[in-house]
């Protein structure tokens, strides 16, 4: 394991999509820890966003959050923030995100995950960022049948728009790091979940249905596997990658890309058997083909984060749900 640097509350974290569900995670940590962070989100309406602003009211107790509603693709505007503030690192987790809803919409994934981080490279160049960590997705994978999945793997062949915009980005960021010298580190997430998550979302939408008792939609009937990662553990992960900058690779870049995952699949139905017995109900299960842009299973090779920082995912699948449920509970009920 390399010798960690701690985090430094003395510099500004720029934290993009600070009011989703990851961001606003991660963004809470580095405010307990005494950091500045500046925030950024559309507030678009893909989901809820009564839960964006509830996430942003968690996040506006702290003095040292600072707060932009603005979107990454407007060039102008990101230009202004970054003048107006000395960011020292970002960490770019703002995306449009959801497989099929891509297939469905693909303009706003040009936008958010194309322009937008485009943009966000750019300023990185033009304002001396010291680090650049953003996120990616295991479903840049595909339908890849080695397991578990591997950065070392060849990721060519995306069964998605959405998950050709997050390998896009890390091509994106790449040529950047190696033109610019940016340090530059892809977090590729698997199946993240938790409190405060999003409503579109499996986990939740059959949470919602089981208690109001609706039927749930299972698709491949059932026969999929997911590394659902829980949040905390996610964010475990992201934190020691902060101060510690990517070396410089076998190609003389500061790039690297991390997997962040729980490293261990569980079947879809276990995770919904879990939610059950979370809720104190059955499910009606309605059970359905593979739909397009789905893949069979996801599962995370982790071991170059368990070389690197020490990341150890330790929150059970019944123990990540029961927290998500009772805060589930409290929410809406």
């Amino acid at each position: 394991m390399m010798r960690l640097k701690p985090i430094d509350n003395k510099k500004i974290y720029l934290v993009t999509g600070a009011a989703g569900f990851i961001g606003m995670h991660l963004s809470k940590s580095l405010l307990e820890l005494g950091c500045s962070v500046v925030g950024l989100d559309n507030m678009n309406d893909y989901y809820d966003v009564n839960l964006k602003y509830a996430r942003l009211d968690i996040l506006k107790k702290f003095d040292k959050f600072k707060f932009y509603k603005m979107d990454m693709a407007e060039k102008d505007s990101l230009r202004a923030l970054f003048n107006e503030n000395s960011i020292d690192v970002v960490i770019n987790i703002a995306a449009q995100a959801g497989v099929r809803y891509s297939i469905e919409n693909p303009d706003v994934y040009i936008q958010s995950n194309i322009v937008g981080f485009f943009n966000i490279l750019e300023n990185c160049r033009r304002h001396y960022v010291k680090h650049l960590l953003y996120a990616s997705s295991s479903s840049v994978y595909g339908a890849n049948i080695k397991v578990p999945f591997s950065t070392e793997d060849k990721v060519d062949n995306p069964v998605s728009l959405y998950a050709a915009t997050k390998k896009s980005n890390e091509l994106m960021a790449y040529t950047y790091s190696h033109l610019y010298r940016i340090p530059a580190t892809g977090m590729r997430f698997f199946t993240v979940y938790g409190p405060y998550g999003r409503p579109d979302m499996a986990y939740f939408s059959f949470t919602k249905a089981i208690m109001e008792d609706k039927p749930i939609r299972v698709f491949n009937n059932g026969d999929m596997y997911r590394d659902f990662t829980y949040i905390d553990d996610v964010v475990s992960g992201i934190l020691p990658l902060i101060e510690n900058s990517p070396a410089l690779n076998m190609e003389n870049v500061p790039y690297k890309i991390y997997n962040i995952g729980n490293n261990k699949p569980e079947k879809l139905l276990d995770f919904i058997a879990a939610i059950e017995k979370a809720v104190g109900k059955k499910a009606v299960k309605e059970f359905y083909p593979m739909q397009p842009g789905d893949v069979y299973q996801t599962y995370a090779d982790v071991t170059d984060l368990l070389q690197d920082v020490g990341f150890r995912p330790n929150t059970l699948i019944g123990e990540g749900i029961g927290r998500f449920v009772a805060w589930y509970k409290e929410f809406y009920c």
